[in-house]
């Protein structure tokens, strides 16, 4: 079990797998007002930097859940690093269909809301793990503005126009479904550069140290054009942010 390898190439020196920087992710676990021994659950985990942070910030206990073997090392490895790894457990699995055994006062999923099917199915999903209370955050694109054409879109890596929602209609949705907006943490440009751009380098220093691989060809094809497709569509049109949600 394991995601697609180009991302665990693109991505293996990312601590943070979303366009968040460090200081984001530390501004929303300071928003959500988190109390020591508050249990998280994070469905898509990474690198486990925001649990690894919130337990070493925050005091919180946290379990993470996610299907890249590199990514699931890397963040028990950053857990031992900042020494809560007595806090933080981190399981190489499929998050889809996850429910914790033990009722969490935080459910995440921060850009993987395809376990659930969408972003309704995964609040679902979410809810199931959550205590009377508690809150769920979910990380998901937004239009900045709406593409003009399909070809836009998928400009954006989305299927069509249809697949995100402009930010207004994505909080009116989350009310639809009888639940308050209580926090919201966005990424912007710099945030997004550093997502995207950082795998740049990456991928160039894999193609320098793996000239015979057979992924090679992939490699290379991705950061030919990535750059170009990054400043003519995604950081025009596309948004992300995480999204703190409770039950009415």
């Amino acid at each position: 079990m394991d995601i697609p390898r180009i991302f665990n190439v693109s991505e293996s020196a990312h601590r943070i797998h979303n366009p968040f920087t460090p200081e984001k992710l530390a501004a929303l676990g300071a928003a959500l007002r988190l109390e020591p021994g508050t249990r998280v659950l994070d469905l898509g985990s990474g690198s486990g930097e925001m649990l690894c942070t919130w337990a070493r910030d925050h005091g919180i206990r946290g379990t993470g859940i996610d299907m890249s073997q590199l990514f699931t090392e890397q963040a028990r490895r950053r857990a031992a690093e900042l020494g809560v790894a007595d806090r933080v457990e981190f399981i190489h699995g499929d998050a889809a269909g996850h429910v914790a055994g033990e009722k969490v006062g935080v459910a995440a999923c921060l850009g993987a809301t395809w376990i659930g099917g969408g972003v309704a199915g995964t609040i679902e999903l979410l809810a199931r793990s959550l205590r009377t209370g508690g809150t769920i955050l979910v990380g998901e694109p937004y239009w900045l503005k709406m593409p003009p054409t399909e070809e836009v879109a998928r400009g954006c890596h989305a299927a069509s126009t249809s697949d995100f929602l402009l930010l207004r209609d994505l909080l009116a949705s989350f009310g639809n479904l009888r639940y308050d907006v209580v926090e919201m943490v966005l990424a912007d440009p710099g945030s997004w550069d550093r997502y995207e751009v950082a795998k740049w380098l990456t991928m160039r220093r894999w193609l320098e140290a793996n000239a015979g691989d057979d992924f090679a060809k992939e490699v290379r094809a991705e950061l030919t054009v990535a750059p170009e497709r990054y400043a003519t569509f995604t950081r025009e049109y596309l948004g992300w942010g995480v999204f703190a949600l409770m039950a009415r």
